[in-house]
């Protein structure tokens, strides 16, 4: 039996853990009524759980469990946010921002609303891969509708200043979009105190199920109007019609449970393995930190190397470890990583870039055996280039 690689790309997916499973398995079988049916018992269990985990998903970030759409995942709920502001206030202007960094979950909604007739500022980063905020304020016009930040990057791991954001969105009323979808769980999310009007969420980032995602949109204290993109049933109070998932919703909630009872510990332990795999990776001469040093989800390494070839790097390490050079959504691209060449590096680097994912489940002695594995093959490549 072949031994399988570790696994470290956990901002592509995460492995279910088995207390979600187990708090799923029994509404595919027993419990396994539609939650719209409310004329019998069936439906009435149903609709129990959902109820139970909005209410949980709802007080990890702080909002009113009415205010929670569930979608099929983070993909959906940006598309909703994005097409649903701009159709619902597009006779109050045209103009969205959004940064060049962003997932293309955004990037392209924004494309697509670009050929209707909107106009869209894609805001570059900074070197670190922050936001430049002074820049951000100066752009909002009379016409800007949404301001769409995501709140850690799916490559890099750099966490923007929402708290900040929010309030120059707040002071010109500008509406305020952040992608969560790998923050929930791993940092705290507070839409009062961040002046968050929508924030998209996905479960298969954290532990849970894939398929399942929730958007945020407030409902109190200046009320968000949205359109909905999918027509049907009405569920979801009109805005994402569809029978609902009851035992991945279930499961969501319990990832996210198991999160926020976890982040503390679990932040010390991904910090411990980031620090140790970065560490070692650093004694080499032409190694890239890609991203914030500090301000960034603990788990996330991400890496250039000079001197070598990208496409040479993984095939090396493939039967070591499971790793991405970028996004998983983009990885079958031939062209580097828009998000690496919004930092400013040239193609070769942004191609000889390595995303580490660590995980929960990840242990020290592993991520000591892919950083001896990765260095042996990175001086192999440069001796081979000789």
């Amino acid at each position: 039996m072949s031994v399988r690689p570790i696994y470290l790309d956990c901002h592509a997916t995460t492995p279910m853990d088995q207390r979600v499973l187990e708090a799923m398995m029994p509404y595919f079988t027993e419990y396994f009524g539609n939650s719209s049916s409310i004329t019998h018992l069936y439906g009435w269990e149903a609709e129990a759980a959902v109820k139970k985990a909005r209410e949980i998903l709802a007080t990890a970030i702080h909002c009113s469990p009415e205010e929670i759409i569930f979608t099929s995942g983070a993909t959906e709920a940006n598309n909703l946010a994005i097409k649903g502001i701009a159709e619902a206030y597009f006779t109050k202007g045209r103009h969205i921002i959004t940064v060049q960094t962003e997932h293309r979950a955004v990037l392209d909604p924004c494309q697509y609303l670009q050929s209707l007739g909107f106009e869209i500022t894609y805001l570059p980063v900074q070197a670190d891969g922050l936001l430049d905020l002074e820049q951000l304020e100066k752009t909002i016009r009379p016409d800007t509708i949404l301001v769409s930040v995501m709140a850690a990057n799916n490559e890099i791991g750099v966490i923007q200043p929402l708290e900040k954001i929010g309030a120059i969105c707040r002071q010109h009323e500008v509406l305020f979009h952040t992608d969560a979808a790998q923050a929930i769980g791993k940092i705290p999310l507070d839409v009062e105190q961040m002046n968050l009007d929508l924030v998209s969420l996905t479960a298969h980032k954290v532990y849970g199920p894939k398929g399942i995602g929730a958007l945020y949109v407030r409902r109190r204290n200046k009320r968000v109007r949205l359109a909905a993109q999918i027509q049907g049933g009405g569920q979801e109070k009109g805005l994402r019609s569809g029978t609902l998932v009851t035992p991945s919703i279930v499961g969501f909630a319990k990832a996210i449970e198991i999160g926020l009872a976890q982040m503390l510990d679990e932040t010390k332990h991904l910090r411990l393995l980031q620090e140790t795999l970065w560490n070692k990776l650093s004694q080499l001469e032409g190694i890239y930190l890609n991203g914030h040093r500090e301000k960034r989800i603990q788990g996330n390494l991400n890496v250039s190397v000079a001197g070598v070839n990208g496409s040479a790097l993984l095939l090396g390490l493939q039967s070591v470890v499971a790793v991405s050079s970028g996004s998983a959504c983009s990885s079958t691209s031939n062209t580097p990583s828009h998000v690496l060449t919004a930092l400013g590096h040239p193609e070769a680097l942004a191609y000889a870039s390595l995303r580490f994912g660590i995980g929960r489940f990840n242990t020290l002695s592993e991520i000591e055996q892919v950083a001896s594995s990765a260095i042996a093959t990175i001086q192999s490549l440069r001796g081979a280039t000789l």
